[in-house]
């Protein structure tokens, strides 16, 4: 039988030397028993996937609002997305997958509603008070507002899938404390995700604003960005014939299988190269491991650059951004003139283990777009029906 000593075992005779290995975790903030069948990392992502904070993803908005339609992805499908490359990527590498799922399952559980509109309405409101920015909530959130066991607050997570967190993306949370800056880069676990995250949401983002019909095809000739200058003819040469959402979906998987590709590659050679002998001296190098070479980085930059101008920047897109944070701005600001519309569980909080603006703000951050629209209507709009 595979027990957890049976994976821990498993772990140290297969993994990679700079890999992660639960058996070698530094814990968790409360202690707690072994699971008889689980590692550590593997209680710790299946804790991620139960949580209430994890189902919410699937009704926050990742570049459409989860309200305009069924088919584009939300945070939670972003999040599924970003994860399988992730895996695919750590599993090639010898990295541990357990941890590589876990942080890459958490890594977006700070997002306001209406994603990065809502976040900076919340920054804005926040600026004086400690400040708002979704990694630094995310680690809230699991080491703080999920409520699922009795002996502790939040989730109680590894410190390595908590690194993870606090070190994603070009954000870092340096005020976290316990240790996460002590050495040069986060474990390759983490560097892995970051570079899955990047590459998901790109892909994924121009699939879905060719679905919408805010980009065209023809915008890539008439515009000839870098990316797609480089892969032109080979696109065209498969999709000549095929139908518009064929050629779509075409395109996505080719610029996913490429980045995938060089990515792994490029870190399977700098791995080969700098010979980490553990995962504490892959931390302690200057620069990070996971990386695209410099041709296909120039790519990803390029696609990027393509999106903002196109996508991100887009009318309607702005219109939506512009209207969700007035939304989100307002929730705020009723709340904080009169706490007394906040839900009592809220206001509980304030005094207690918060600041009254600290309260609003986790309490507006946890909403859904469906959720934050609703209590909108709540505190903004009169419906007989309601009415005693």
């Amino acid at each position: 039988m595979l027990d957890r000593q049976a994976l821990e075992k498993l772990e140290a005779n297969v993994l990679a030397p700079f890999a992660e290995q639960a058996a070698r975790s530094r814990g968790r903030r409360y202690a707690e028993a072994n699971d008889p069948l689980r590692t550590a990392f593997g209680r710790d992502r299946d804790r991620i996937v139960h949580s209430a904070a994890y189902r919410r993803l699937g009704n926050k908005t990742q570049v459409f609002v989860a309200l305009e339609g069924e088919y584009y992805r939300t945070r939670l499908t972003h999040t599924e997305e970003a994860t399988q490359i992730a895996l695919t990527m750590a599993r090639a590498l010898g990295l541990n997958l357990d941890l590589t799922e876990a942080i890459c399952r958490a890594h977006d559980l700070g997002h306001a509603p209406f994603g990065h509109a809502g976040e900076a309405a919340l920054a804005d409101r926040m600026i004086a008070d400690g400040g708002f920015e979704h990694n630094a909530h995310a680690l809230r959130i699991v080491d703080l507002l999920e409520c699922e066991y009795p002996a502790f607050p939040g989730l109680n997570l590894s410190w390595e899938v908590r690194e993870g967190i606090a070190r994603h993306g070009s954000h870092p949370v340096t005020e976290a404390g316990d240790g996460f800056l002590d050495r040069s880069q986060p474990s390759i676990e983490a560097q892995v995700t970051d570079l899955a995250d990047g590459i998901a949401y790109g892909c994924h983002d121009l699939d879905d604003g060719l679905a919408a019909g805010v980009m065209q095809w023809q915008m890539f000739d008439d515009l000839a960005p870098a990316w797609w200058v480089a892969i032109r003819d080979r696109v065209v040469a498969q999709t000549a014939g095929l139908a518009p959402d064929l050629a779509r979906r075409f395109l996505k998987r080719f610029l996913v299988n490429l980045f995938v590709t060089d990515a792994v590659a490029v870190t399977g050679r700098q791995l080969d190269r700098l010979s980490p002998r553990s995962a504490d001296e892959a931390r302690s190098l200057a620069q990070p491991l996971a990386a695209l070479s410099p041709e296909v980085q120039a790519l990803r930059t390029s696609l990027h650059e393509f999106l903002t101008a196109c996508l991100y920047r887009h009318y309607l897109t702005e219109t939506i951004w512009v209207k969700a944070k007035r939304l989100v701005s307002a929730l705020f600001d009723t709340f904080d003139r009169d706490p007394g519309q906040l839900p009592p569980a809220v206001r509980a909080r304030i005094g207690a283990d918060c600041s009254c603006r600290r309260a609003i703000c986790d309490y507006i951050a946890e909403m859904t777009d469906r959720a934050a629209v609703r209590e909108y209507q709540r505190l903004f709009e009169f419906d007989i029906q309601l009415l005693p």
